[in-house]
């Protein structure tokens, strides 16, 4: 593990690792036989990871969300297309950087692919604008997904963004009438739309590219109407009280579900997504293949009947 990007409940799994890479190279230089003691050590660790991750709280699944090695969008689409071809601008604007799309096969099968994409260093996080979209990123994303429909293509959409810009020339060019015709436009797509919550899930910002036929949510993110420190600083008056927040938010996958808010829970590897992204890139395939296979069974007034009424029923309830 990175020290650098260790979060304070991996510390102690990092320092076991560290002694269990201390012991196997004592061994291999001295050529001496500690299995056994290798083999006692990443049980112990083993049991520690699934311990630690198996009772995180919900801010530190928050944290866990935002890990700085955690993969992003074009990291999936890269590592499970065999060949992906990017498409710019909203043909009104301008191309948005921090909403990106394009066509991508996966074993021969065509998708459109489209997401929020962050940075890695400042250079990136600056030329993404942080994964925060102004409107001509939603007007593209819907510009894609409308092509998807002329040609019959089904549609995946990434989502991982703290929120759609706030800064006042994305509301002079229309921030809110782009998410809300996207919403909009979206119950109206006749091709199958998979939605996947890959980090950070907040408000309209996530909503813009999330009306589907299958929503998911990876296991360590989050999806909500205000990230917990917006709501500890409105609540409280200040973000010292992020962790209080989250908790009340309810904003976990487990949450989500459990409120019916989204259709399954893709798991991740153990101790997270940034641990093992190979791994974690089989799970997004093998999910996005068995999903559209459901999906397409269905016909097209079916399909687009199904989606209207799953979000109708959202937030309905019996006294």
């Amino acid at each position: 593990m990175d020290q650098s990007t260790l979060l304070d409940f991996e510390k102690p799994i990092a320092e076991l690792e560290a002694k269990l890479e201390d012991m196997r190279e004592l061994a291999s230089q001295n050529n001496v036989d500690v299995s056994a003691a290798i083999n006692e050590l990443e049980s112990k660790i083993t049991q520690l990871k699934k311990s630690t991750f198996e009772n995180l709280t919900r801010w530190q699944r928050v944290q866990l969300s935002r890990h700085a090695d955690r993969p992003y969008t074009l990291d999936y689409i890269y590592q499970i297309t065999d060949e992906f071809v990017e498409l710019h601008g909203d043909r009104a604007f301008g191309d948005d950087k921090a909403m990106v799309g394009g066509l991508g096969t996966i074993n021969g099968k065509t998708f459109m692919m489209i997401g929020q994409q962050k940075g890695r260093n400042t250079k990136q996080r600056q030329l993404r604008n942080f994964g925060m979209a102004n409107p001509e990123g939603y007007r593209k994303a819907l510009r894609l997904m409308q092509l998807a429909e002329k040609f019959r293509k089904p549609v995946v959409t990434f989502i991982d963004t703290p929120g759609a810009f706030p800064g006042i020339e994305a509301e002079e060019r229309g921030q809110a009438e782009a998410i809300a015709k996207n919403l909009k436009e979206m119950f109206k797509l006749t091709v199958p739309v998979i939605c996947i919550v890959i980090g950070e899930g907040a408000s309209g910002g996530a909503l813009g590219i999330a009306i589907g036929d299958s929503v998911m949510m990876l296991e360590n993110t989050w999806y909500s109407v205000i990230s917990p420190e917006s709501c500890s600083s409105i609540l409280w008056r200040s973000w010292d009280y992020k962790e209080q927040a989250a908790e009340a938010l309810k904003l976990t996958a487990k949450d989500m579900k459990s409120f019916g808010l989204i259709d399954k829970i893709i798991p991740e590897p153990l101790g997270g997504a940034h641990t093992n992204p190979q791994e974690m890139f089989e799970i997004m395939k093998k999910t996005i293949l068995e999903e559209v296979e459901e999906l397409e069974k269905l016909d097209t007034i079916t399909l687009k009947n199904n989606r209207i009424e799953k979000f109708s029923q959202m937030g309905v309830f019996n006294e």
